[in-house]
């Protein structure tokens, strides 16, 4: 039986809502006449994971990572890495849908009184609209874009960052929730909080980051909370 937790932190892509890169760089794409392939999708993610490692690890900051994953498509369409940026964060807006059951069990932890916040990674240009769009944003009391506070998880800073925004003055009594082990679990792991990692593939994990509880889906989330928040 989990703990009563009091606040709870959300990841945003793909704990909450869907995060489908490849359909957003279609629909970009499709503004340009470019019918963008599964070839190009592998392209581009050789190129964007690696500076997303880079920036979660603070060696280079939000601006470079959004710029530089759109340099050679650029120079190819003569028009400017921002504005190819700028384009994709709109389109994944615009294609954003919560996950299943991510609308019951928020506003089911709203009902009996839990604190909610987001830590995403994710850039301002996306998160804030899509947390408007799709009705989420009045469930948040506080909503930390690393691009805004200038550091990403799993760094420890932006998660005392966020329990103190929430006014957590016991460290048992909060939760992180996301679907990365790397950056969502490893930093809960470090701002001693519990941790739980929503594991929607089913994946073996080969690392040393142990979370406090790990689900399938919100279902099974929202399940596991139910035992302590009668």
């Amino acid at each position: 039986m989990p703990r009563q937790y009091d606040y709870i932190i959300f990841d945003a892509d793909e704990t909450l809502f869907h995060f489908d890169a490849q359909a957003g760089l279609r629909d970009l794409f499709e503004k340009y006449d470019i019918e963008f392939t599964k070839k190009d999708f592998e392209e581009y993610q050789q190129v964007n994971k690696p500076l997303w490692v880079q920036y979660q690890d603070g060696d280079i900051d939000a601006k470079t990572l959004q710029i530089t994953r759109f340099d050679s498509w650029a120079t190819k369409l003569g028009v400017s890495p921002e504005s190819l940026n700028d384009g994709f964060l709109e389109s994944m807006a615009d294609i954003c849908k919560p996950l299943h059951g991510a609308q019951d069990l928020v506003k089911s932890l709203i009902e009996r009184g839990i604190k909610l916040a987001i830590i995403t990674n994710g850039f301002t240009g996306l998160q804030q609209k899509r947390l408007q769009r799709t009705g989420f944003w009045p469930y948040f009391d506080h909503v930390v874009i690393s691009e805004q506070y200038g550091i990403a998880k799993p760094h420890v800073s932006i998660f005392e960052h966020t329990l103190s925004l929430l006014d957590c003055d016991d460290k048992s009594k909060a939760l992180m929730v996301g679907d990365t082990l790397g950056s969502d679990i490893k930093g809960g792991n470090n701002a001693g909080i519990d941790t739980c990692w929503v594991n929607h593939d089913q994946l073996s994990n080969a690392t040393d980051i142990i979370p406090t509880k790990e689900v399938r889906n919100l279902i099974e989330l929202r399940d596991w909370l139910s035992l302590s928040l009668h």
